[in-house]
């Protein structure tokens, strides 16, 4: 079940324990905690499952148009199960509702080197109907190009 959490502290806390499980994809605790920090103040749904939350997915506005998949991420042990797609179909309908008709997402674009995680992260989007639009060297930092991704909400 898709529900939105609305305690700016039990968004941050869900934040740093699904992110700092998951070092592969989110390797630095500063960054963590910076994120942990922003998402209080956004809308946060989450998949919960016996009174267990196994992903959330936060979202930024960008009016008139557009929402962006601020940061989405679920249990690792969850993988594979469906839980992205349902959180990323919810946040699609957020986003609707909002009177957005984009839905984009910044993701780290390939570097070159061997990144299965990536690799499927992006693969991920591909399937499920985001379009890479444009790769930015350094808008994170050097070594980390930012691929920027968007689905049009039909």
């Amino acid at each position: 079940m898709i529900s939105e959490i609305t305690c700016p502290e039990n968004k941050s806390t869900l934040c740093t324990e699904i992110m700092s499980g998951l070092p592969e994809w989110f390797e630095e605790p500063a960054g963590i905690s910076a994120c942990a920090k922003l998402v209080m103040d956004l809308p946060v749904l989450a998949s919960v499952e016996q009174d267990i939350c196994n992903g959330f997915i936060a979202l930024k506005y960008h009016p008139p148009a557009a929402a962006e998949i601020f940061v989405i991420a679920t249990r690792k042990q969850c993988h594979g199960q469906g839980i992205g797609r349902s959180l990323l179909r919810a946040a699609e309908e957020h986003a609707r509702q909002s009177g957005c008709s984009l839905l984009t997402v910044k993701t780290l674009a390939p570097r070159g080197k061997h990144e299965p995680h990536l690799d499927d992260t992006r693969a991920f989007y591909d399937r499920n109907g985001f379009l890479k639009a444009e790769v930015f060297p350094t808008l994170w930092a050097e070594g980390h190009p930012c691929l920027f991704m968007v689905k049009p909400l039909n």
